[in-house]
């Protein structure tokens, strides 16, 4: 799920809006444009709403206009965002449109698929009456909440039960028998910040842990919508196993297809059009790698034995082994199917009998293949952490060509020196030098001696008797030369 953040975007056609006529508004996509963009109705909002129906009231408190309007312009732009990715790229997209990103994220989810849904406020108490925001995330389970991971979600259950929530038949993914909703959470007694920091806290633990889920809990997430990474953190593919993988064969066959979804996902995220400079990659598929993952990661979640009495004990433990991802993956000539292939023969198999030495008889209900470790490519992009000096070089008289001064030839001032031209010798090789440019150095005397001080070089001594010139330190000792003779 990918958040964007369109605060600049709301905010500038916030302050275009005639609210005198609002049935007749133009969103603006573009600043420096004003026909790019769409036509909309700014008195209601586009698509399903929560609560349902919900419309837009001029008469609402100061704030909560303001509120309505840009949850409005946000709904208009979600449109036209869902219908030009349709079109362009033939995907289908959902979107919740709220007020933060948490709430956003969850309120995506009650129209899926292809839809969207505005939560709209009043968000929080008035006049006695519950907001919007807590009406909709008290339907939640505590552990639906984006940031409430499965342990902190069971160490809030067993605190409002008093005892641990008993699990689901045939658990996969972590689920509980027992349902302990956001309002249970939040209207329990003596349920507070403190009292979560107490829950949740100790070694290990974020700080502040209490007082983030309380607001989670309440709707409340001041986070802001982080900047899109040019290439991932990492790429896994995983599955779960409800039968028993008994056999290697049958192991072998699972990491397979793990190994060719992981090589699919790879070509699909980290690789980018490029403009054939990049030999590799361009020659073959006109694509280019961006990052280059150099470690290959195996995860199993092993179950636990079954006990005398026939149960089974839970155990959400995994077990992983890393080792470096071979150079072959990123080869463009081969099918993934092929790779994978290869990469299972030379690389995983080995992972998996260090991570499980005996020979048969495995109880996995999961397996995870992962790569991490980015390492960007050089590319000429600002953004990118590796740059590429060979493209630098190829664009640097475009990049300079403003920065460059031509002088027409005919303004080009001529040497008070002419060339002469040299009749070769007969002892010359024929290879040499047919005329020689000869500008003598003006002010210059030939018997003068070279000096790298400048200081000494101006202070020369002429002999009286010779006439030769020198340093002037030198003229003591050439003179008792002359006494000598």
């Amino acid at each position: 799920m990918d958040r964007l953040d369109c605060t600049d975007m709301v905010d500038y056609n916030y302050g275009l809006l005639n609210h005198n006529d609002l049935e007749h508004s133009f969103f603006c996509m573009d600043k420096n444009d004003p026909t790019q963009g769409f036509e909309f109705d700014a008195r209601t909002y586009f698509g399903p709403t929560y609560p349902k129906n919900a419309t837009f009231e001029p008469q609402a408190q100061e704030e909560d206009q303001v509120l309505q309007l840009r949850l409005v312009l946000g709904s208009h732009l979600a449109k036209w965002l869902r219908h030009e990715l349709e079109s362009q790229k033939g995907y289908t997209a959902t979107v919740g449109v709220a007020a933060n990103k948490l709430l956003s994220k969850l309120v995506g989810n009650v129209n899926k698929p292809k839809s969207q849904t505005t939560l709209v406020p009043p968000l929080h108490d008035q006049d006695g009456m519950e907001g919007n925001a807590h009406l909709f995330m008290d339907t939640h389970d505590i552990g639906k909440v984006p940031g409430i991971g499965f342990k902190l979600a069971q160490k809030v259950r067993a605190s409002v039960l008093g005892r641990d929530a008993a699990h689901q038949e045939g658990l996969v993914y972590g689920g509980t028998k027992e349902n302990v909703t956001v309002r249970d959470v939040r209207l329990h007694p003596s349920m507070c910040p403190e009292k979560l920091e107490e829950i949740l806290g100790g070694p290990g633990s974020q700080k502040g842990i209490g007082g983030r889920v309380w607001a989670w809990i309440n709707g409340i997430d001041d986070s802001e919508v982080s900047k899109a990474k040019r290439v991932p953190s990492q790429i896994s593919q995983e599955d779960s196993y409800m039968k028993y993988l008994h056999t290697f064969e049958q192991v072998r066959h699972q990491l397979f297809v793990l190994s060719e979804r992981l090589i699919r996902r790879m070509q699909l995220d980290l690789m980018e059009d490029d403009d054939g400079d990049d030999l590799v990659g361009s020659c073959i598929t006109g694509r280019r790698w961006m990052a280059h993952p150099r470690t290959l990661r195996l995860t199993t979640r092993p179950r636990p034995p079954l006990n005398p009495d026939g149960t089974r004990l839970r155990s959400f433990n995994r077990i992983s082994h890393s080792a470096p991802l071979p150079n072959f993956v990123f080869n463009l000539r081969e099918t993934p199917s092929v790779l994978a292939d290869k990469l299972v023969d030379t690389t995983l198999t080995q992972m998996f009998r260090k991570l499980h030495p005996e020979r048969n008889g495995w109880n996995l209900s999961l397996i995870n293949i992962a790569v991490s470790n980015m390492a960007e490519t050089a590319t000429d992009s600002k953004d990118s952490k590796g740059r590429d000096i060979g493209r630098m070089f190829r664009q640097q008289d475009d990049v300079l060509k403003d920065f460059k001064v031509i002088v027409p030839q005919d303004e080009v001032p001529q040497s008070e020196h002419e060339e002469v031209s040299m009749p070769l010798d007969s002892g010359q090789s024929e290879h040499a030098i047919g005329s020689w440019s000869m500008q003598p150095l003006a002010g210059v005397d030939e018997n003068e001696w070279d000096s790298d001080d400048q200081a000494e070089a101006e202070q020369v001594h002429k002999c009286d008797i010779c006439g030769v010139s020198m340093p002037a330190f030198a003229a003591e000792a050439h003179t008792r030369f002359h006494n000598l003779s």
